[in-house]
C-alpha cells in the first residue's frame, strides 16, 4: 500500500507542471496562436500589462493598497475597451465599451486623488 501511495503522489508531481504549464499561461490563457486575430492579441497584451502592472509594493496601509492596485486594474479595464471600440461591431457592446471607459476614467482619477492625500501614520 505505501508503494501505490508513493507511486500515486510521484505522478502527480510529474503531472501537475505540465498540465499547469499547458493550462495556466498567464493565469489561464493559453499560447498565443500564429493565426489569432487581431483583438486576441491585444486583449491578450491588454491581459499582461495589466496583471504585471497590478503586482504593486504593498504597504500595509490597506486603503492605499487597494487604490494603488485598482488603478492598472481600471485602466486594463478601459484598454480592453478601446479594444472593443476598435474589433467590435455589436452596438450593445460598443455603447458598454463606451460607458465603462467613462466610469473607469472617473474611479481612476477619485483613487489618485486618494493617493494624493498625505498616508496615514
Amino acid at each position: 500500500m505505501p508503494r501505490l501511495a508513493l507511486a500515486f503522489a510521484a505522478s502527480l508531481a510529474l503531472a501537475t507542471p505540465a498540465f499547469a504549464q499547458g493550462q495556466h499561461q498567464g493565469h489561464g490563457a493559453p499560447r498565443a496562436a500564429a493565426n489569432e486575430p487581431a483583438s486576441t492579441r491585444e486583449f491578450r497584451d491588454a491581459n499582461t500589462r495589466m496583471h504585471r502592472d497590478m503586482d504593486i509594493r504593498f504597504t500595509g496601509h490597506t486603503d492605499r493598497d487597494f487604490a494603488a492596485a485598482m488603478i492598472p486594474h481600471h485602466q486594463g479595464a478601459i484598454e480592453m475597451a478601446r479594444i472593443q471600440l476598435r474589433h467590435g461591431r455589436d452596438p450593445e457592446m460598443r455603447k458598454l465599451a463606451e460607458e465603462i471607459i467613462r466610469a473607469q476614467e472617473a474611479e481612476i482619477a477619485q483613487l489618485r486623488a486618494f493617493l494624493a492625500r498625505p498616508a496615514p501614520r
